[in-house]
């Protein structure tokens, strides 16, 4: 009898093509296998919660402060008392940033690091160069450029909310420090009104903007030359997948030193509910190896949590240097929170601080906000959402 195993994933060809790519040859590799692959957007992923989807998938694509859930409901099995110590150890080893160690909460392995990403800065090469316009390497150049116009920058909630903790950590502390307020008042002004500089002189378009839409509207359009800070998409960087060429590089100094972004990617995990778990970690093992991240992934539009693909020149030839630029950014990473709850916050707090920027607002009424939803968060029951 034939074994069909599901999954699930985000619904971009950086999150769905590889997969299903790699599934093919899995299956022809292992007759009477098949894994099927659904997509859901974004949004579907904060909406359903992943603990639910376990009792229905075999494997799972998540993003990393879900674990604490995971590690509270037992939902998903924990690879490291199914995967030898050497194989985990090589994945420690070769981790983009802290991409693999992100999956790990409670001393157990809840996923691996099958895709790595950060915002990064993302640019028209061609414009600029045919305009004159250097590259932008400070915040003050970033706001230059934007009162021409010419800046994009993904500006719906859950992304302005990543940039924040940049923001803070720019001037000089780390949100969640302590267990009453996300970050104190002053450097939380502080980060708000710079933050203010940019949000309240870019086109107003950008509010509804993730950064895939701006990634489609800068590879499609002349309109924008540049972004400063998104989620990147090497396969924007890949010749053939847009009409116009994207390429990307490090963020800009605030305050004096560069940023330091928000890590996103994903992880793959493993239903403690499938039928066929020796099937599912035999595959998920396989995905994420050095050979087939370097190789098969990366060549089929996917965007790896293995070192060696980053650091691949075959990779980086064929995405104009993605990897060897970004990486920089991946290794400055900063971890979001892994708490159980954690993603209420992620899922609501990012709007008073829209409207904040929006609006023109008064910061120290968005973080009283914040803090409400933090507190909140402690006894919220967490969403998934890939970024």
């Amino acid at each position: 009898m034939s074994v069909v195993l599901k999954g699930i994933t985000w619904g971009h060809s950086r999150g769905i093509t590889p997969l299903q790519a790699f599934s093919q040859r899995y299956a022809e590799l292992h007759p009477g296998v098949e894994i099927v692959w659904k997509k859901r957007t974004l949004q579907e992923f904060a909406d359903f919660p992943i603990e639910v989807l376990t009792k229905e998938y075999d494997l799972l694509i998540i993003d990393h402060p879900w674990v604490g859930c995971a590690a509270a409901t037992n939902c998903v099995l924990p690879l490291n008392e199914y995967l030898s110590a050497d194989y985990l150890a090589d994945q420690l080893q070769h981790s983009v940033g802290q991409s693999h160690i992100s999956y790990n909460y409670d001393d157990k392995q809840w996923a691996l690091a099958i895709d790595a990403a950060t915002p990064a800065a993302s640019y028209r090469k061609d414009l600029l160069e045919a305009n004159g316009v250097a590259l932008p390497q400070t915040w003050e150049e970033v706001l230059s450029l934007a009162k021409d116009g010419k800046v994009a920058v993904p500006a719906i909630p859950i992304d302005i909310l990543m940039n924040f903790y940049s923001f803070c950590i720019a001037y000089g502390k780390t949100p969640f420090s302590n267990e009453t307020e996300v970050i104190d008042v002053e450097t939380g002004v502080a980060a708000i009104r710079t933050m203010q500089q940019l949000y309240g002189i870019i086109d107003k378009e950008m509010y509804v903007y993730n950064p895939i839409a701006v990634a489609e509207r800068m590879s499609s359009t002349n309109d924008y030359w540049y972004c400063p800070f998104a989620y990147g998409y090497s396969n924007y960087s890949r010749r053939g997948y847009a009409k116009y060429l994207l390429h990307y590089a490090d963020v800009v100094r605030v305050n004096g030193e560069r940023l330091q972004t928000t890590v996103g990617g994903t992880g793959i995990s493993v239903s403690a509910f499938s039928e066929h778990k020796k099937i599912a970690i035999d595959f998920a093992q396989q995905i994420v190896s050095a050979e087939c991240q370097s190789t098969f992934y990366m060549e089929h539009g996917g965007q790896p949590g293995h070192r060696k693909a980053w650091e691949s020149p075959a990779a980086n030839v064929l995405t104009n240097d993605y990897f060897k630029n970004v990486l920089p950014v991946m290794d400055n990473g900063y971890i979001r929170p892994r708490y159980n709850g954690y993603l209420h916050f992620q899922d609501h707090a990012g709007t008073p601080l829209q409207q904040c920027l929006l609006h023109n607002g008064n910061p120290e009424e968005a973080l009283q906000e914040m803090n409400k939803i933090y507190q909140h968060s402690k006894q919220a029951k967490p969403s998934n959402q890939p970024v």
